[in-house]
């Protein structure tokens, strides 16, 4: 997996990639990175990235003209063709319109982060891990020029319904939910039992000393008995996700998700409730 994060900040997002378990990942050749610091592609002596928006109204917006050519220098092709490139295609149609644009579609993801995009979630990182690199637009200030959307992004995402002042945020989180779902960076088992694996959250988690503060680590995990341990976290699931996230719980029955076992628990604690 290649990471290609377009930023005007690229020291945000060097130090992630300098440490801990992606530092690893990027030694072993598992994960790639490069940041291209957009300020790089402005052509004035102060290079400006930023200006008024068109209509008025608070702030700045991101210039075209930096971002179209980083985009490309990163290897993203226009969506349809413009200018000389629009009267190139017209006069060959010898070969398909995705042939002559370059498309990679499946393998190369160029994505804009932004609060007006697509939810993103455990099966959208599922899908994105997939790919082999994403290309990552950081937008700040009020975002950046519509045109760069139409012209060079595939997909818009969002990652909470809430507005940061930094892009790089939130490509950061959208690289960490997706680098260790590639294989060999995280022992497949560790993701097995994790939140939203299976529809549900993930059951409640000891370690030593056995007693802290008074509060004792559950005898059943003590017990070294295996399927009793099973059944009691896939409980703690059922009884979590019921209490924090009922929606996930209502997904999974309208998706046929759930197993009996699972299905049998959850009638069992809404009838105690």
């Amino acid at each position: 997996m290649k990471y290609t994060v377009l930023t005007l900040f690229p020291e945000i997002t060097d130090a992630f990639f300098a440490t801990s378990i992606m530092a690893k990942a990027v030694s072993r050749g598992i994960v790639e990175y490069r940041a291209i610091n957009i300020r790089d592609y402005a052509q004035d002596r102060h290079n400006t990235c930023d200006d008024a928006p068109y209509g008025g109204g608070p702030g700045m917006l991101m210039l075209t003209e930096p971002l179209g050519r980083a985009l490309e220098a990163a290897g993203t092709v226009k969506k349809f063709p413009t200018g000389p490139e629009l009267a190139a295609e017209v006069a060959d149609r010898s070969s398909p319109p995705e042939q002559q644009r370059g498309l990679k579609s499946g393998r190369i993801s160029t994505i804009y982060l932004s609060p007006s995009g697509r939810p993103f979630n455990q099966a959208m990182a599922k899908e994105l891990a997939g790919c082999e690199e994403l290309i990552l637009l950081c937008g700040r200030y009020e975002g950046i020029d519509q045109r760069i959307i139409d012209l060079y992004v595939d997909d818009e995402i969002s990652v909470g319904d809430y507005v940061l002042s930094s892009g790089e945020v939130a490509a950061l989180a959208l690289i960490d939910a997706t680098y260790r779902l590639v294989d060999q960076v995280i022992t497949p088992a560790s993701l097995d039992e994790e939140s939203f694996s299976g529809g549900l959250l993930e059951y409640p988690q000891y370690t030593r000393p056995e007693v802290y503060d008074m509060l004792k680590v559950p005898d059943i995990l003590l017990s070294g008995h295996h399927e009793n341990i099973r059944r009691w976290r896939l409980r703690k699931r059922i009884e979590k996700t019921l209490a924090m996230r009922p929606d996930l719980i209502r997904r999974g029955e309208e998706t046929g998700l759930f197993d009996t076992e699972t299905c049998r628990i959850i009638e069992e604690l809404r009838k105690n409730e």
